[in-house]
């Protein structure tokens, strides 16, 4: 997300949206980002600027990041200028038998046989990844997601920001988790890709941590307890020094003090911009009232230890909006009464509190929130309209309909 500076909390939004290029029949990965982008710029690049939205490569070639230029300052409308350039990829796409496909892990794809990395510019950075870490993998090569980019001034704002993305972050796959089935079969996990995304760098623990960052609350901080961490435990492995860059980080949400943001990488991509949105909408709004202390203080929310909201993600990555937290000052922390409650029944409470009717969401948006409260989210929709068939027919036959729903800019309904 390229930045202007001084941006305040909450002054702007960048949205980053990840979409895998699919065979147009068959649905296998097909990789040809490169030519996408070579045809959309007339060479090959690492990135086409289209306009509002920026094109660019990612670590594989069947995969393609959809992302705001410069920071927002609202969500409202932006689902609509999304979908515009899924359509102008689209359009792309037909003549080379291709066509985007969303939801956050291709649900058949062999990675080991099937993996191309980008060969052009910044290549070096993906081989010194594979080298390290065999990216040939679902951790690296099959997780698609939606980041989040929220701005900060100072270190008082990023600690106030960083405290309050650290104790919702737990509750980010109710919404979210979307990659039920990997490798033709389903895993009975609703957010498989996180699964797979927080053990993808085992050989280096402290590049990932335990996904929900570590209560840091000042940037020199951050630097000596998270990134010199990192940086040094890598280095035997990386002499060169080629992922020395804060960009290594790969907790569910990171500092980028490079461009003054916070950059929530948990979220898994859904099947349209619109539900997209909507999500980053609510999770903007929540800590939003957050960081205004509308339910603790500042002081209570940084004094969570990790290992306790570990615990909650946990369940949300199997179970989403039927966990069951039964932690009493958790619930506290967000203003909901009693000591046991269903992450669901969390998010109705919360969305009620901070998005309420008259509040001024896109009406879109706000459909498509009841949408993901009454039905569940995208990994449970695709449960249910797979029934007991697990067939690769009818594998393809419900994505079919998920790349359809991209294509029109739907929900899918189960």
């Amino acid at each position: 997300m390229r930045r202007k500076p001084e941006l305040h909390l909450f002054d702007g939004y960048g949205i980053e949206l990840e979409y895998v290029i699919v065979d147009s029949e068959s649905l296998d990965v097909l990789p040809i980002s490169d030519e996408v982008l070579r045809t959309a710029e007339g060479k090959y690049t690492c990135e086409v600027d289209a306009g509002e939205i920026v094109w660019s490569n990612e670590f594989v070639l069947h995969v393609l990041e959809l992302k705001t230029g410069t920071p927002v300052a609202s969500l409202s409308g932006l689902s609509r200028v999304f979908e515009e350039h899924v359509g102008r990829i689209n359009r792309l796409l037909a003549p080379k038998g291709g066509r985007l496909m969303p939801a956050a892990m291709h649900p058949w794809m062999d990675p080991a046989r099937e993996t191309r990395f980008w060969p052009h510019k910044n290549r070096r950075i993906y081989q010194t990844y594979d080298r390290l870490f065999n990216c040939r993998s679902h951790g690296w090569s099959n997780i698609q997601s939606m980041q989040v980019n929220l701005p900060f001034c100072g270190d008082d704002e990023f600690g106030r920001l960083h405290a309050a993305v650290r104790i919702l972050l737990p509750l980010m796959p109710v919404l979210a988790a979307a990659s039920p089935v990997v490798e033709g079969r389903t895993t009975g996990l609703l957010d498989t890709r996180l699964e797979y995304y927080r053990g993808n760098q085992r050989r280096v623990p402290s590049v990932t941590g335990e996904v929900v960052p570590e209560p840091v609350y000042t940037r020199a901080e951050y630097h000596e307890r998270i990134l010199e961490h990192m940086y040094r435990d890598i280095a035997p492995y990386d002499p060169e020094g080629v992922l020395r860059h804060e960009w290594l980080n790969s907790r569910g949400a990171i500092a980028r003090f490079d461009r003054s943001a916070i950059e929530i990488r948990i979220l898994d991509v859904q099947e349209c911009p619109c539900a997209d949105l909507a999500i980053a909408a609510a999770i903007i709004e929540t800590l939003r009232a957050l960081v205004a202390e509308r339910w603790v203080s500042r002081a209570d929310q940084a004094s969570w230890e990790t290992a306790s909201l570990v615990d909650i993600l946990n369940q949300t990555i199997r179970l989403g909006n039927a966990a069951v937290i039964d932690h009493a000052e958790y619930l506290k922390a967000f203003g909901c009464q009693g000591v046991k409650a269903t992450a669901g029944e969390v998010w109705q409470y919360l969305l009620d509190e901070v998005l309420p009717p008259d509040a001024g969401l896109d009406k879109q948006h706000h459909a498509a929130l009841t949408t993901i409260l009454e039905q569940g989210c995208l990994s449970r929709r695709v449960l249910k309209a797979l029934g007991e068939d697990e067939s690769r027919e009818r594998m393809r036959s419900v994505y079919e309909r998920l790349c359809e729903c991209l294509r029109e800019g739907k929900l899918f309904l189960a």
